[in-house]
């Protein structure tokens, strides 16, 4: 029986050391603090954790870092996404070995190519491996995967599901519909954190976002008021993320998010890409700012 992908996940970012590497500690106080936190999985190498920075052995150092610490209290779904199919392919025998549920895949991304060509892309990965695939449609970095080549690749017997961060709910509603009489495990998953609640209402399953690896705690919140029938209360829980969302995307992405969670307790490291001067002032000045966000959303969470 295939892995049922379901719940929210972090899209955890990555932690750096002042050499540059993966911060190993780092990443397995985080294991544990999702798990504390009542997350359903873990993804790993995702576009929050800047995998197009990272080597193909510093990708499958983390997938080992994440699943070793684990030690299976969560199904673990890394990124395994590149431009060469071999890459993927590779990567995501990696995964397999070290124990993974699944992994998760986006289009190409630099080339434009056509959607043929995305889905031969596809068919050429789930042709090599055996693990269970997520597509990840995530248009703002990599080609996209159109709902017509997303509902033709879900009848294949290892696509379980689809991340879709396009933030766009006409495709997300006809993803649903066309996967809904699809075979029972393929599920979709959004990567909006912005949009998880009216998703959810339009027959979504769960989430895979940046949001979900800062602040879990209001992702959790939403999915389980939505699950009770507590709509006001899911929807008080989503609007809530709001002023913290946009406040992270004013620092360029995903340095916004990493900045949040260090007021976390998170160490995550120097820069990859350098900022300009004003880029770092601002940067600077935004961090105390996050912190009091997110301690203001933990009071009126809990009053929810």
């Amino acid at each position: 029986m295939l892995f049922r992908l379901k719940g929210v996940y972090p899209a955890m970012l990555t932690p750096f050391d002042n050499l540059g590497k993966i911060n190993g500690p780092v990443v397995k106080d985080m294991v544990d603090f999702y798990i504390e936190k009542g997350m359903d999985g873990l993804f790993p190498v995702s576009s929050c954790g800047e995998f197009a920075h990272m080597t193909l052995d510093e990708r499958k150092e983390l997938i080992d870092m994440v699943t070793e610490h684990n030690n299976g209290r969560l199904p673990v779904t890394p990124g395994a996404g590149a431009t060469h199919p071999g890459h993927v392919i590779e990567v995501a025998r990696h995964a397999q070995k070290a124990g993974c549920e699944a992994v998760v895949v986006c289009a190409p991304y630099y080339y434009e190519v056509t959607q043929g060509m995305v889905e031969r892309y596809f068919e050429t990965i789930l042709e090599a491996v055996d693990i269970p695939v997520i597509l990840y449609n995530i248009p703002a970095f990599s080609n996209e995967i159109s709902p017509t080549t997303i509902s033709s690749l879900s009848i294949r017997e290892n696509v379980i599901g689809v991340k879709d961060s396009s933030a766009n709910m006409t495709n997300l509603t006809h993803i649903l519909d066309f996967v809904q009489n699809a075979k029972m495990d393929f599920q979709v998953l959004t990567g909006s954190e912005q949009m998880f609640y009216p998703f959810l209402c339009a027959g979504g399953k769960g989430s895979m976002t940046g949001m979900g690896a800062v602040v879990p705690e209001i992702m959790v919140a939403i999915k389980r008021h939505f699950e009770k029938g507590e709509y006001e209360k899911a929807k008080r829980a989503q609007y809530l993320m709001l002023p913290l969302l946009r406040l992270m995307l004013t620092v360029p992405f995903p340095v916004g998010f990493k900045a949040a969670l260090e007021t976390r307790g998170f160490q995550m490291g120097p820069l990859i890409q350098p900022f300009t001067e004003a880029e770092m002032v601002h940067y600077e000045e935004v961090k105390p700012r996050l912190k009091d966000m997110i301690d203001a959303i933990a009071e009126e969470l809990a009053a929810i």
